[in-house]
This record gives C-alpha cells, structure tokens and sequence, in this order.
C-alpha cells in the first residue's frame, strides 16, 4: 500500500474520531443531584422512565440543603431537584450562583411533629421548638407557627424569618435551629419540630396523620428543576421535563404519597 493511501487512510480515521466526540458525549448520563426521600424516589421513577426514550440518568443523593447547589455550580452536576424557587433565589443571592429552574416539579408542605403532645394548644411555657436552619424554610416554620397564633414576626420580614425576627413570642418558646436532615431525629429532645415533607417521609413520619400543624396544600413554594444559567437550553433537559411531567411519573406521586406529596405542574 502506498504511503500516499496510508495518509488518506489515516486522516479519514482522525475526521472520523473527531465526528465521533459528540456522539460520546450524548452518552454520557446526566448527572441529577437530589435529598433523600421523595425526592430520591421520584427520580428514580424518571430515571426508568428516561431510559425508555434513550436518556441516561444518573442520580446523586445528597444528605443536606447546601451540597446540591455546590455540587451544580461547580459542574459536578448538570441538574439538581431539591428546592423550591425562593430557596434557590436566596442561594443564588449569598453565594453567587448562577444557577435557574427550568420547571417545577413537587409540592412538600413544610409540617409541625410531636411525641410530646397532640396539639400546639398544649406547648407549655418554654417549650422547645426544633426548625430548619438552612434560609427560607426557617422562615417557612416561623411563619406557619405565626399563623397558628404562637407567635409574632417582625412585619414583612417574610421567608427570611430567623428567631431573632419573633417580636411577640407568649409562650417563650425556645427556638433551636438544625439541619434539616436531623429534625425527624430531634423529636426525642424537643417538645414539637418542624420538618420538611421529604425528610418526615425518610423517616417514616405519616405528614397527612402524624402532622399537629402543616402548610397550606396551595402552599406557593412548588419545588423546581434547576440547571446552570448557561446551559438551560440544553436539548436533553427539554426532554428530561417532559419525563418528569409526564403521566406515568404524576401517577407515581399520587399513588405512592397520597397527598403528602403534590405534582406542582
């Protein structure tokens, strides 16, 4: 064979390689960040649901409300789905992310639970009161103890409620601030705790029977889909909602949570 053919030869096979690099990389699976819970379990449904359209998914979970968001900014995901939209403003706002939602997903009414007592009618007089301490949903337990008369907020402090924001507390109640993934096993130590839907379900925690106080089921803080600002356009992520919202998927969440979780689309 001649040298002339084997350089023909040889650039035809490097064209061929360099086409070949984009295909490659559409094999590469998304990488979706979650929080354990219902979140984890939605996505796994997604995930088998994807893989019937050619879509490869690969879930993380996570343990906290801070390492997803980390973890997507610095590109070691390419999505997450934990929190809801003022979360992610706030977030956003502190760290310097540039991070946006592209579709929401579910609903978890933020809940109030006790082994002590079957009512926040009977806290007592110094009570101790276990709450969320990442931004927003601290402020989402204040607001709803506030709205069962426990307490006063400074007006229009809103979500970013902290304890320091209480004005008109009758009761004393002691306020003790942890990450959310501790509060299901703070109920031992305190007289109520506020948690998260997702998090009372990973504890085996019933929100629609166990729950003495819960969020609105129109509560507005509908959780959400959320990629890098620069590759929300991102053709796969187009796909990835429609599997998310789609029949199959909703079933999924009204037959598993029978309320306790809502389809938000």
């Amino acid at each position: 064979m001649s040298i002339k053919v084997l350089k023909s030869l040889a650039a035809f096979a490097l064209g061929a390689a360099v086409f070949a690099q984009p295909a490659l990389a559409q094999d590469k699976p998304l990488k979706i960040g979650v929080t354990a819970g219902p979140h984890a379990q939605i996505f796994d449904v997604v995930k088998q649901e994807a893989a019937k359209q050619g879509l490869n998914i690969q879930v993380i979970e996570f343990t906290d409300y801070v390492q997803p968001n980390v973890a997507l900014s610095a590109g070691d995901l390419d999505a997450n789905s934990y929190q809801h939209q003022p979360y992610l403003d706030n977030a956003n706002a502190d760290r310097g992310y540039k991070l946006v939602s592209i579709a929401k997903t579910v609903i978890f009414p933020i809940g109030i639970y006790s082994k002590k007592i079957k009512s926040l009618s009977e806290l007592k007089e110094g009570a101790r009161i276990a709450l969320p301490n990442d931004p927003t949903n601290g402020g989402r337990a204040l607001l709803l103890l506030q709205a069962n008369g426990l307490i006063k907020l400074r007006p229009g402090v809103g979500l970013k409620a902290t304890p320091i924001d209480v004005v008109e507390n009758p009761k004393k109640l002691r306020f003790i601030e942890l990450d959310a993934a501790q509060l299901p096993r703070s109920l031992d130590d305190t007289d109520a705790s506020a948690v998260n839907t997702n998090f009372a379900l990973e504890a085996g925690l019933n929100p629609a029977k166990d729950a003495i106080a819960q969020e609105s089921p129109d509560s507005p803080y509908a959780n959400v889909l959320v990629v890098r600002e620069k590759d929300k356009d991102r053709p796969e992520f187009a796909k990835l909602i429609a599997i998310y919202h789609s029949p199959a998927v909703k079933q999924f969440i009204e037959t598993k949570y029978k309320g306790a979780v809502v389809a938000a689309w």
